[in-house]
């Protein structure tokens, strides 16, 4: 078995492929021709054309002779061929943008060796080989650009075309579907009773298009199924770097790692297990009530869940070599997903998520897992003030988007930017909830004690000069003033934290 492809279906699907009466837009045969940058290019070809072709995979198949399709045997090793010092399929990798899907396999035939390249259709974006996009017409290989009705059809398809629909698995078996994904966690999760035969099982995945009909004979797993229920994500290829990866370090800095964990299931599968896996490596803190000794956790475990949930559910998928990653501190714990988010960092309160992946939030809502549409930070934002902890910090990193939730510090120890966020985000939650922020409210917030008004409108003024709140009711005297974020004034004028 190599991968999720074992002999007796490669051997099939060469004879499968074989049997065509010519080469197609998506399949390419050769003998022992296997020239590095001609496999790139043909790489870009085969992927961009399957995509055009409504195919799941293209191949390029050596062993096989064009004029007949009789399977003759190759002398190409992919595994032992080197581009100057590099690896073929690394050197391969680092040239095609994005970084395409793909996979070599050998396979004997009739005691002939063959060597079948299976490609992922493109997704999301023209497959380019050093910086050039190719096509297939007919079966030459040609410059995309030089067929613009071709290039706008391509761009057709990937604007209606998402992530969730893609193929994980082609031409699955019954058995293969129930041997790779978690089917008795999907009806758990539903409340469902567990059908009676697997037909009802499988016809239960396909209505919720987690599987479907394969052209090729066989089942399709769509990629919302591989993400959701996989046993073991990596046996679905395009998914191994999607799994959620949580390090723990010593201290403040990422210097010193004490454990490092990758998960292996499916999102929706293993999502109770990653959360309690991620609360058991939490720091506590010990306090004493009524004369006895208890530990209480430094983070809400319901922030921390609901902040992991936002992580797998908005990231985008079509960012290769990248997964959600938790990383967690003695100070803080931080939990980043792959993605620029699409709503203003500065407006996760307010306005509601647009997620990229509709299919996949939607699936998780009705598991339970995650908030419905646009509560998930408020409540992240409550239980960060019930623990009277430094304001969360949402930030756009380049091609990530992170947020870090701090463990509990004095007010005197926050510096300028913690303290106008915590005005800014309190005063957030205050309007959301159909009130507003007041001197009063911020001392509940922070803890400050009721004689020391003063120091609370010293950090009002500080949040009003910055730009990211404002005063409500200027007429009134300070004592009964209110104050609203900057988007909810008539007329605000933003400006960012220094």
């Amino acid at each position: 078995m190599n991968g999720i492809r074992s002999a007796g279906y490669l051997e099939s699907l060469v004879r499968e492929l074989c049997a065509l009466p010519k080469e197609t837009e998506w399949l390419e045969l050769k003998v022992n021709d296997a020239r590095p940058e001609s496999i790139g290019e043909y790489i870009s070809a085969l992927a961009n054309s399957a995509a055009l072709g409504g195919k799941a995979f293209a191949y390029l198949v050596w062993g096989v002779r064009d004029e007949d399709h009789a399977v003759v045997g190759t002398t190409f090793d992919p595994h032992a061929t080197k581009v100057g010092n590099e690896e073929l399929e690394s050197w391969l990798l680092r040239l095609l943008q994005p970084k395409i899907d793909f996979q070599f396999f050998v396979v004997e035939i009739d005691g002939r060796r063959v060597v079948v390249l299976e490609i992922a259709r493109a997704a999301n974006h023209p497959v380019r080989f050093r910086g050039q996009e190719f096509i297939r017409v007919g079966t030459y290989k040609k410059k995309l650009k030089d067929f613009p009705e071709k290039e706008r059809a391509l761009w057709r398809i990937f604007d209606k075309t998402p992530f969730e629909e893609g193929v994980a698995a082609d031409r699955a078996t019954d058995d293969d579907v129930l041997r790779w994904l978690d089917y008795p966690a999907y009806f758990d999760l539903l409340e469902r009773p567990l059908p009676a035969n697997r037909q009802g099982i499988l016809d239960a995945l396909a209505d919720d298009r987690l599987i479907h009909n394969s052209d090729g004979g066989g089942w399709i797993v769509t990629n919302l199924g591989a993400i959701l229920f996989a046993k073991q994500l990596d046996t679905f290829h395009s998914l191994r770097r999607k799994a959620v990866r949580v390090v723990q370090y010593r201290g403040d800095g990422r210097t010193d790692a004490l454990r490092e964990q990758e998960g292996v299931k499916g999102y929706a599968s293993g999502f109770e297990g990653l959360v309690e896996y991620i609360n058991n490596l939490l720091p506590a803190n010990e306090v004493i009530e009524h004369a006895l000794r208890r530990n209480v956790p430094m983070f809400p475990e319901l922030a921390v869940r609901e902040l992991v949930a936002n992580a797998l559910i908005h990231q985008d998928f079509f960012m290769t070599g990248a997964g959600p990653i938790v990383e967690i501190f003695d100070d803080r714990i931080e939990i980043a997903n792959p993605g620029e988010p699409l709503v203003d960092t500065q407006r996760f309160v307010d306005t509601p998520p647009r997620s990229r992946n509709e299919a996949l939030a939607s699936m998780m809502r009705r598991f339970g897992i995650c908030e419905e549409r646009g509560s998930g930070i408020d409540k992240v934002l409550r239980e960060v003030e019930l623990f009277q902890l430094p304001a969360p910090l949402f930030e756009k990193a380049e091609g990530f988007t992170r947020t870090v939730l701090f463990a509990y510090k004095d007010l005197k120890d926050m510096d300028r930017a913690d303290r106008i966020r915590a005005c800014y985000l309190h005063a957030c939650l205050c309007y959301v909830t159909r009130q507003l922020m007041t001197n009063a409210s911020l001392r509940k917030r922070l803890g400050i004690e009721d004689k020391n008004i003063a120091t609370a409108s010293r950090l009002l003024g500080e949040a009003v000069e910055s730009g990211l709140i404002v005063i409500a009711n200027p007429t009134e005297g300070t004592r009964n003033r209110r104050y609203v974020p900057y988007w909810a004034a008539p007329s605000p004028h933003p400006q960012e934290v220094v």
